[in-house]
């Protein structure tokens, strides 16, 4: 009997010690994710406000996560995980802020950049030429990362002539990437920060947020056809009548918006609503260059009646 009652308390011993290793291994596994989110976003802070620095040197990518891991994650809710550091040497000046030479020579898949005022958006758009999902989990230095990259898939072009121009991004745990488009869910934010700002090589583009609500986790490319007017008249027209809680429309805004508009749409998770995701849309509403926002600006300081372009107040 004392022979069985010590074999009992073996493997009891057995079990404490392979549920301590457990529980250690996963609380190490936890400060190690807290600690790379918090430095993915310093690195993303400290880059975002060097201005005008030439680079020494480009990164080399870093992949923190094995393909295993890549493959046993899903495109819900939120997620842990470090974004890819911004290099040096990308802003380049006021106006459109982008050197866009230096943004191709990390990737040349890297064609745009989106910065939206008074939230942590301020990051380079990639599409790929040959996987629609190849940055859900790949940073913009093309190397495996849970953070993935802000995108858009082939069904839209890179000039954002479409009628509806979908980007991509994920809802992470620390602030990064497309986790501030929630700021939107707060009827102040939406009222006060009304602009999106897209830059490419040839353009600054500026959208005013008409829209933002839960919707369903539907391909919306592949649900609609935006270039049938009728199909995107009717769209929009469900855009002002949407059923969802948190729904913020800019009303009289919307109405105007016709199908010979363009609109932008951006795209994320919900956390603990896996089959839905939060979008917020914009309406095209100033493109130019560089040199006609200098002189839209010029014109909007002038005197009503000799002013000839007018561009959002938030541009100045």
């Amino acid at each position: 009997m004392d022979e069985k009652k010590e074999k009992r308390r073996a493997v009891w011993r057995m079990v404490f010690i392979v549920a301590l290793i457990g529980a250690l291994a996963l609380l190490g596994f936890v400060a190690w994710r807290l600690y790379s989110d918090w430095k993915a976003e310093q690195d993303y802070k400290h880059a975002a406000a060097s201005v005008a620095v030439t680079p020494e040197e480009t990164p080399e990518p870093e992949p923190t996560e094995t393909a295993e891991e890549i493959e046993a994650a899903e495109f819900t809710g939120e997620r842990d995980g470090e974004a890819a550091k911004l290099p040096e040497g990308i802003f380049s000046g006021l106006g459109n802020p982008i050197d866009f030479a230096e943004l191709r020579s990390i990737n040349d898949e890297l064609y745009a950049w989106i910065r939206i005022p008074n939230t942590n958006i301020d990051y380079p758009i990639a599409q790929s030429a040959t996987d629609d999902l190849f940055y859900l989990n790949h940073d913009m230095y093309k190397g495996d990362r849970f953070a993935g990259c802000i995108y858009t898939e082939s069904g839209n072009s890179k000039n954002f002539t479409d009628p509806n121009t979908v980007v991509y991004g994920h809802n992470m745990r620390n602030g990064s990437m497309f986790q501030n488009l929630h700021y939107y869910e707060d009827p102040e934010f939406f009222e006060q920060n009304p602009f999106v700002y897209i830059y490419t090589e040839d353009k600054i583009r500026i959208y005013e947020v008409f829209a933002s609500y839960i919707y369903d986790d539907r391909h919306i490319l592949n649900s609609f056809n935006f270039n049938d007017p009728k199909v995107f008249a009717q769209y929009l027209e469900d855009i002002i009548h949407v059923h969802s809680m948190d729904k913020n429309i800019r009303t009289e805004l919307a109405e105007k918006i016709d199908n010979t508009c363009r609109i932008l749409t951006l795209t994320t998770c919900i956390g603990s609503m896996t089959e839905n995701r939060y979008l917020v849309q914009g309406v095209l509403v100033w493109e130019g260059t560089e040199e006609e926002l200098d002189q839209a600006i010029t014109d909007s300081n002038a005197e009503p009646e000799t002013a000839s372009t007018v561009i959002p107040e938030a541009t100045q």
